[in-house]
């Protein structure tokens, strides 16, 4: 495993469409971060993406809402009409690729498992390693016959995103400004809405 493949991925129409987006996404330079289907306002088709750098401006956002749309008019795997949301993972990103725990380590985050891992599904907390094969999480407050610390799979993640505290805004401001001198990267919260026909 790469650290930039991704580990939490989506299953059934989620994955179909990921499936068909993600190719278009890389020849345009993005990074698939996750496909979600809501049934608010309708339907919507949430498309999170971001440069390989983390950075997601509107007009990457607007480009490859651009580049999507027909690949999916022409695939045609949802049967009823939806909006296409395209978007950038934001501050309180999503965690998918081992790339991602580390550059986040140290960050509050929840996280949920697809099975039970040292007696629970749900955890609070901030990664302090990540391994070939997982992370170890400094439990936040855990419950007095609780570890600390724990070990998570990176196959028994179903989920992860950060949680929004000053020390994170800080950080992404740093790497914002980082990645505007092409230093390094960070987040934006930017978002192109595009309605389907």
């Amino acid at each position: 495993m790469t650290d930039d493949a991704r580990i939490i991925i989506e299953d059934g129409l989620e994955a179909r469409i990921a499936a068909i987006v993600e190719p278009v996404l890389e020849q345009l330079g993005y990074r698939l971060v996750r496909v979600r289907i809501s049934g608010l306002n309708g339907m919507t088709l949430q498309i999170m993406a971001e440069r390989p750098d983390g950075t997601m401006s509107i007009e990457d956002c607007e480009a490859a809402s651009r580049a999507i749309s027909p690949v999916l008019d022409v695939e045609d795997p949802i049967e009823r009409e939806y909006n296409l949301e395209m978007s950038s993972p934001g501050i309180d990103r999503p965690l998918v690729r081992r790339s991602d725990f580390k550059t986040w380590a140290g960050h509050l985050l929840k996280l949920e498992t697809s099975r039970i891992v040292d007696g629970r599904k749900r955890y609070r907390g901030t990664v302090v390693d990540v391994g070939e094969d997982g992370i170890t999480l400094d439990r936040d407050q855990p419950a007095p016959n609780e570890a600390a610390r724990v070990d998570i799979a990176f196959d028994a993640i179903a989920d992860a995103r950060l949680i929004l505290t000053d020390a994170l805004v800080e950080a992404s401001l740093k790497a914002d400004k980082a990645a505007r001198r092409g230093d390094y990267s960070g987040d934006n919260d930017n978002t192109a809405d595009e309605a389907d026909d």
